[in-house]
């Protein structure tokens, strides 16, 4: 099925299909009161799906650090030259003017679970009936030995779209010629599986393009990874020659670096580099440990509904949640927001409460108008989030079956940051 702006939203607004919101079960205290940390495609989404389903029964307030988010998806496009970093920016402010949602820029530093409320770096504390965490990932500490994040500007990580993306397509401009460039990939689990591969081929194309003697270096800790046939079929396509990967079986796990000298050490070997991309091993982001909802690196969740094995007045979206089947993406982040917006609102007002259905399809681009996608839909279960069915695209597909992929991602863009922020 082909997917366009249109379509994406539509599809979003029946997952939440507004009844008329009854009685507000608010509890001594006017409107009940949700609180959401965090305003990327889970946050966002849930805030603004709350808001605007509920008509105004709810009280709803987001909490975000920053005044434009740029979207980690598609953020490899501008490093590959396809896109503007001004492309992948968003504001709050329609959120605030048409919904009515409390947009507060500031850090969530501390939840008090039995007190119900969260506590700002600026010392404002805010109370809540339901709470939902989105809070995406942070690094694990010491997971690449040498690195951390007083490095991250000689090695940056470019894993949180901004400044750091700006960063690492300067250093691979700034390359001399037949220079090169090394990526170390994370384990697994982690933000967008295809993402390593699909910004290995955006920097291939841009080194094909401005350096094409230059080569990439992928130490890998894994023995394959997402769309691996479909990636390895476009790098031989476009960049022959051009990108050696090193998975597992090659000692690909076994890294250090040394972001001084720019050197990196792949099992036992070190190699002079002129551009180095560390993607560390990663966690929910800290506000979950702090909430004190996780259970090792993420946090465990109901299917039904995204809440906390924890504590049920508690909901954690997207990256950081350990859920089942779904990858780590944009896409899931915004089904399940959906999901979540719905249990809550009905919770909270006694609204009709549909059953949980969640999709995702990640999109990659490999070169000018070579995009390929994989793709499942899934259903909650006792256990988990789990796989219904999916689909994947195919090696030696036709130039045209490609581009029609890319311009189908270019709707999704579209409509997901709609689904956001408009």
């Amino acid at each position: 099925m082909k997917l366009n702006r249109r379509l994406f939203i539509g599809s979003g607004a029946a997952a939440a299909a507004t009844l008329a919101a009854p009685a507000v079960l608010a509890d001594n205290h006017g409107r009940p009161r949700v609180v959401v940390i965090g305003g990327g495609a889970g946050g966002a989404t849930a805030a603004r799906y709350i808001a605007k389903d509920s008509k105004g029964a709810i009280d709803v307030t987001l909490v975000e650090p920053t005044r434009t988010y740029y979207t980690c998806f598609f953020s490899n496009l501008y490093i590959g030259g396809f896109k503007e970093i001004s492309d992948l920016g968003h504001s709050y402010g329609a959120l605030a003017a048409n919904y009515g949602i409390n947009v507060v820029h500031d850090w969530a530093v501390d939840v008090d679970r039995d007190a119900k409320t969260v506590t700002l770096a600026g010392g404002g504390v805010l109370p809540y009936d339901k709470l939902i965490l989105s809070p995406g990932i942070d690094f694990v500490d010491g997971s690449v030995e040498g690195w951390s994040l007083a490095s991250q500007n000689k090695m940056p990580h470019a894993y949180k779209a901004g400044s750091q993306t700006e960063l690492l397509r300067a250093q691979v401009l700034a390359m001399p010629e037949g220079g090169t460039f090394a990526m170390v990939a994370p384990p697994n689990p982690y933000r967008c599986p295809p993402g390593p591969y699909e910004r290995i081929s955006m920097v291939a194309s841009v080194l094909k393009a401005n350096n094409p003697t230059a080569k990439i270096i992928v130490a890998d800790p894994k023995p394959k990874f997402s769309k691996m046939g479909l990636f390895q079929e476009g790098w031989n396509n476009h960049y022959a020659g051009m990108v050696d990967w090193i998975g597992e079986e090659f000692g690909g796990g076994n890294v250090s670096v040394n972001p001084e000298a720019m050197t990196v050490t792949i099992d036992g070997e070190e190699t002079k580099v002129d551009a180095c991309n560390v993607i560390p091993a990663q966690k929910a982001g800290r506000i979950a440990e702090i909430a004190g909802v996780t259970d090792g690196n993420w946090a465990p969740v109901n299917a039904a509904d995204m809440s906390t094995k924890a504590d049920a007045d508690v909901y954690v979206l997207g990256d950081a949640s350990q859920q089942g089947d779904m990858p780590k993406s944009g896409f899931s982040a915004n089904s399940q927001a959906k999901v979540c917006a719905n249990a809550v609102r009905g919770a909270l007002t006694g609204s009709k409460v549909f059953p949980a259905k969640f999709s995702n399809t990640c999109w990659s681009l490999i070169e000018a108008n070579d995009g390929v996608k994989v793709g499942a839909t899934y259903e909650a279960t006792d256990e988990k989030i789990a796989k219904v069915d999916g689909f994947i695209s195919q090696t030696g597909e036709t130039a045209e079956v490609r581009q029609a992929t890319y311009e189908e991602s270019e709707g999704w863009y579209a409509g997901i940051t709609s689904d956001m922020f408009s």
